[in-house]
C-alpha cells in the first residue's frame, strides 16, 4: 500500500531499518581515538618537535583539509559509490574562489559562489551515475581528468594570486586556542552527523548502500538521495579548495592531487565498508587525523615520504580485508 508523504525524496513509508553497527560503531571510534593518543604518545617521546605548537597547529590544519573532505566520501561510499574527483575538485575550487576575489568580488561572494559549483558538479555526477547509468568510478574518474584540465586552461598553467590578506589570514587564525581550520570541520561534522545518524534521509542512505532495490521497492527516491550524495561530495571537497586557497594564498589547479585517495583512506579507516550501508561521521574524522599524524611523524623522523604511501596502502588493504571476513560471518 503506498503511503502518501510530503518528502520529496520518499514516494512511500520510509524504511524502518537503523544504520547498522551502532554498538560497533562505538568500539572502533573508541579504539581509533586510542591509537591516534597513542601515536601522538609515541611521536613525542620520539621526537622533539612533535608536540610545538607551530608543529601541533599545522598538523591540525592539515588533517583539518583532509576530514572534511573524508566526511563527503562517506556519504558516498555508504551508497556503496565512490568520489575520485574529490582531489580535482579541491584545486579547481581553489581556482575560482582566487579568480572571483580577484575580479572584484566580495570574500563571503566568491565562497558562496564556489561552493555552489561544487555542488553543480555533485549534481553532474549524479546525472551521469543516475541518468546515464554510468558507474561511479568512471564517472567520477572521467570530472577527475576533466576538472585539471579546465583549471589548467583557464589559468594557462599559472597560479592565481592576490586575494585579500583578511582571507588568507583566516587559516592562520585561532580561537580559544584551537585553528580556525579545525572549526571548520566542526561546523561540517556536527550537521553531517545529525544529518547521516538522525534523519530519515541518513536511514534512506544506509538502505541504498544495503540494498537499492529493496529501498526503491519501500519507497525511497533511490535516484534523488544518489544525487544528493554526490553533492554534498564535491559541494564539500569545494569547501576545503576555498579553505586550501586561503592557508596557502594562491589558487592552484594542481593543488588537492591525491587527496581523494586520501579521502577515501581515511573513510575506510574509519570504518566505512567500501561494500556500502555501514559508517559514520566520526570514524572518518579521527582516520583523517591518523594518516595525517603519520605522514606528520615521517617528516619529523626523516621518513622517505614514499614509505607514506605504503602505510596508507597497507592500511586499506588489511582494512578492507578485515570488512570483507566480517561480512561473510553474518
Amino acid at each position: 500500500m503506498t503511503v502518501q508523504t510530503n518528502d520529496p525524496l520518499a514516494t512511500a513509508a520510509p524504511p524502518t531499518t537503523a544504520p547498522r553497527g551502532s554498538r560497533m560503531g562505538l568500539v572502533l571510534s573508541l579504539t581509533l581515538l586510542g591509537l591516534l593518543l597513542l601515536l601522538w604518545i609515541g611521536l613525542s617521546l620520539s621526537t622533539q618537535t612533535f608536540l610545538t605548537e607551530r608543529n601541533f597547529a599545522n598538523l591540525m590544519r592539515q588533517g583539518s583539509m583532509v576530514a572534511i573532505i573524508a566526511v563527503g566520501q562517506t556519504f558516498v561510499i555508504i551508497t556503496a559509490g565512490i568520489d575520485l574527483s574529490v582531489g580535482a575538485v579541491v584545486g579547481f575550487a581553489s581556482v575560482i574562489a582566487a579568480l572571483l576575489m580577484t575580479h572584484g568580488f566580495g570574500i563571503a561572494t566568491a565562497v558562496a559562489l564556489t561552493i555552489m559549483m561544487g555542488v553543480a558538479i555533485g549534481a553532474f555526477h549524479g546525472f551521469g551515475i543516475v541518468q546515464l547509468g554510468l558507474p561511479p568510478f568512471i564517472m567520477t574518474l572521467a570530472t577527475l581528468t576533466a576538472l585539471r584540465g579546465i583549471g589548467l586552461l583557464i589559468t594557462n598553467g599559472q597560479t592565481i594570486s592576490g586575494m585579500p590578506k583578511s582571507f588568507t589570514d583566516f587559516s592562520l587564525d585561532s580561537y580559544l586556542g584551537i585553528p580556525s581550520l579545525f572549526w571548520m570541520v566542526i561546523g561540517v561534522a556536527v550537521p553531517a552527523y545529525v544529518l547521516l545518524q538522525h534523519t530519515r534521509w541518513g536511514r534512506y542512505l544506509y538502505a541504498i548502500g544495503s540494498n537499492a532495490e529493496a529501498a526503491r521497492l519501500t519507497g525511497v527516491n533511490v535516484k534523488a538521495m544518489i544525487y544528493l550524495a554526490y553533492m554534498i561530495s564535491a559541494g564539500l571537497a569545494a569547501f576545503v579548495g576555498v579553505l586550501l586557497a586561503a592557508r596557502i594564498g594562491i589558487g592552484n589547479a594542481t593543488q588537492g592531487e591525491g587527496w581523494e585517495l586520501q579521502a577515501i583512506a581515511s573513510s575506510v579507516i574509519g570504518g566505512t565498508s567500501l561494500f556500502g550501508a555501514v559508517g559514520s561521521v566520526q570514524g572518518p574524522l579521527l582516520g583523517s587525523f591518523i594518516l595525517t599524524t603519520i605522514n606528520n611523524g615521517a617528516n619529523l623522523l626523516s621518513i622517505n615520504p614514499f614509505w607514506q604511501r605504503i602505510i596508507t596502502g597497507a592500511l586499506i588493504i588489511v582494512i578492507v580485508y578485515s570488512d570483507q571476513l566480517r561480512r561473510k560471518r553474518r
